[in-house]
C-alpha cells in the first residue's frame, strides 16, 4: 500500500535533520528489540579523540614513552570493561575487544615458505549487515493513530527480521472524544486540539522520504455524527488523509503490534486494548501451531463500545467511590456477558501457559505505580510481568487515592487522573471473565502493528543484504 498521506510539497531531508523528541513518555520507542544510536555515537567520539591524540607531535624528553604507556593502560582498562579497543599502526580490530597482531610483511617470511593465500572472509550475519547500513539508505515507514484520547505517530526503518528502529515519534493527549458520549458529535475545542497535533505530525512526515504510511482514526471518528466532516477538515488544514478503520481491523493491528511479547511456550492469550472510546479484546490460540503473524491465530474477538473517556464521562472520573467503581465494573461485565465467543479459550484458560496481555494506558500506568517509578520509563514497563496479587494491590491503591493524589503520582499525572479508575474498572471486568495469575504489560499497540504489517507486506525483511545494501 502506498503512502496514504496527502502531504503537500513533500521534500526529503538529510538523515538526522528531524531530531527524535517524544512528547509523552513511552512513545519514543517501539517494538521489541528497538535499538538506539547513542552508544555508537559516544564510542565513535571516543575513538576520534584517541586518534587525534595519537597524531599530535610529542615535545620534550620522555613524553613519547609516557604517552605510549598511558595509551596501553587505557586499552587494558577498556578490555577489562569489555569495550572495543580500536587498533592502530596496522593492527586489525577484533570482534569482542582486544587487538590482533600486526600483520607480518611478505619480505619477512622464510624463503621456502610461500605467502599464505587469503581464505574467503567470513560473511557477517544479517543483523551485522543491518547495523552497517546507514539509516539514510533504509526505507522509511510511518504509522499514525488518532484515537479518542491520543494522537500518536511513529516513523521507523526496518532492522533485523521482524524488528524496526524508531527514528522519529510524537504523542499528545488531545481528547478528541471529549463530550462525544453525551452529544454524539465531536466538539469544536476537541477538534481544534487534534488538528494542531496533526499539523505537527504532517511537518514530521514532510521532512522525510516516506516509502509507505498508514494514517488511521478509530472510535471517536467512527461513531461521531460529524466524523467524516472532521476527516475532511484534517485533509484541508493538516494535509493528511486519515483512514477510519473498523473495529475488527483495530483488534488485528493491536495483536500485530504485540506479537513479540507472546513467548514460544505460550498456548493461549487474551489480548486487550483499553482505549478512550472503545476496548478491543482478542482471543489468541497458539496451542497447535504458530505462524509469524500472531493475528492469524485470533479465534474470537470483540470491540466493546466503552473506553476510559466514555466510561468516566458517564460515571464521573474525579470523585470515584467504591460504589461508583463497582457500578463501572458491572457496566463492562454486562457487555462482556453478551460476547458469544468469550469461551473459545476455555480449554486453555486454566493452563499455566495462558496469560493476559494488556496494551493500553491503563495497564502501563498500573505497571509504573507498581514499580514506584519517579518518572515513567517505557524500557522498564514494556514487557513487564505482573502476577494477580500485584494487580489487585495496584487497583486497590489507586482506588484509595483521591483526585489530587492521582494527579501527584508521576505515572498518572493530570492528563490521566480522571481516567485511570475507569480503565481499572474495564480491566477488572476482563480479569473476571478470563482469570489468570499472569498479566504481561505492553507499551505498544496500533502504530507498532501498522509498521509491522507495512514492512512485512513490502518484503523488507525478506530481501538479502549484501555489502551493507538491501536488494
Amino acid at each position: 500500500m502506498r503512502c496514504a498521506c496527502s502531504v503537500r510539497k513533500v521534500r526529503a531531508a538529510p538523515e538526522g535533520s528531524c531530531k527524535v523528541k517524544d512528547r509523552e513518555p513511552g512513545a519514543d520507542a517501539s517494538d521489541a528489540g528497538v535499538s538506539r544510536d547513542g552508544s555508537s555515537r559516544h564510542s565513535a567520539g571516543r575513538s576520534q579523540k584517541g586518534r587525534e591524540a595519537a597524531a599530535r607531535p610529542v615535545n620534550g624528553h620522555g613524553q613519547g614513552d609516557a604517552a605510549q604507556h598511558k595509551t596501553k593502560t587505557r586499552k587494558r582498562r577498556k578490555r577489562r570493561r569489555g569495550r572495543k579497543v580500536f587498533a592502530r599502526d596496522g593492527a586489525q580490530p577484533v570482534a569482542g575487544g582486544g587487538q590482533a597482531e600486526t600483520a607480518i610483511p611478505p619480505a619477512a617470511l622464510k624463503p621456502n615458505m610461500p605467502p599464505a593465500k587469503p581464505g574467503p572472509a567470513p560473511r557477517p550475519d544479517q543483523a551485522e549487515l543491518a547495523r552497517r547500513v546507514p539509516t539514510a539508505e533504509l526505507p522509511v515507514f510511518a504509522a499514525l493513530d488518532l484515537g479518542t484520547n491520543n494522537c500518536r505517530l511513529l516513523v521507523a526503518v526496518p532492522g533485523r527480521p521482524g524488528q524496526f528502529r524508531v527514528i522519529d515519534a510524537f504523542s499528545r493527549i488531545v481528547r478528541l472524544g471529549e463530550g462525544l458520549s453525551a452529544s454524539g458529535r465531536l466538539g469544536q475545542p476537541a477538534m481544534d486540539r487534534a488538528v494542531e497535533a496533526l499539523k505537527v505530525c504532517s511537518d514530521k512526515l514532510r521532512n522525510r522520504k516516506i516509502r509507505q504510511a498508514r494514517l488511521i482514526a478509530t472510535e471517536a471518528c467512527r461513531t461521531a455524527a460529524n466524523g467524516a466532516e472532521f476527516i475532511d477538515r484534517v485533509e484541508r488544514e493538516a494535509g493528511l488523509k486519515l483512514e477510519i478503520i473498523d473495529r475488527q481491523t483495530e483488534a488485528r493491528l493491536a495483536v500485530s503490534g504485540c506479537g513479540s511479547l507472546v513467548e514460544r511456550d505460550t498456548d493461549g492469550v487474551v489480548l486487550f486494548d483499553i482505549g478512550g472510546g472503545s476496548s478491543e479484546i482478542a482471543l489468541i490460540d497458539v496451542s497447535r501451531h504458530r505462524s509469524p503473524r500472531l493475528a492469524n491465530h485470533i479465534v474470537s474477538w470483540t470491540s466493546l463500545p466503552v473506553g476510559v473517556v466514555s466510561l468516566a464521562e458517564r460515571f464521573g472520573g474525579r470523585t470515584v467511590t467504591r460504589e461508583i467503581f463497582a457500578a463501572m465494573v458491572e457496566d463492562v461485565a454486562t457487555r462482556l456477558r453478551a460476547f458469544d465467543g468469550r469461551d473459545r479459550l476455555s480449554h486453555i484458560v486454566s493452563s499455566p501457559k495462558f496469560h493476559l496481555l494488556g496494551t493500553s494506558g491503563t495497564v502501563t500506568t498500573l505497571a509504573g505505580v507498581h514499580l514506584e517509578l519517579d518518572r515513567y520509563d517505557r524500557r522498564r514497563v514494556d514487557g513487564l510481568w505482573m502476577d494477580g496479587s500485584s494487580v489487585d494491590r495496584m487497583v486497590e491503591k489507586v482506588l484509595g487515592w483521591d483526585f489530587q493524589q492521582r494527579v501527584a503520582n508521576p505515572c498518572i499525572g493530570a492528563d490521566r487522573a480522571d481516567l485511570v479508575l475507569a480503565g481499572c474498572a474495564i480491566l477488572e471486568a476482563i480479569r473476571a471473565v478470563w482469570p489468570s495469575e499472569r498479566l504481561r504489560v505492553a507499551d505498544r499497540g496500533l502504530r507498532e502493528g501498522i509498521l509491522s504489517e507495512l514492512m512485512a507486506d513490502d518484503g523488507v525483511w525478506r530481501r538479502n543484504w549484501r555489502n551493507g545494501q538491501m536488494r
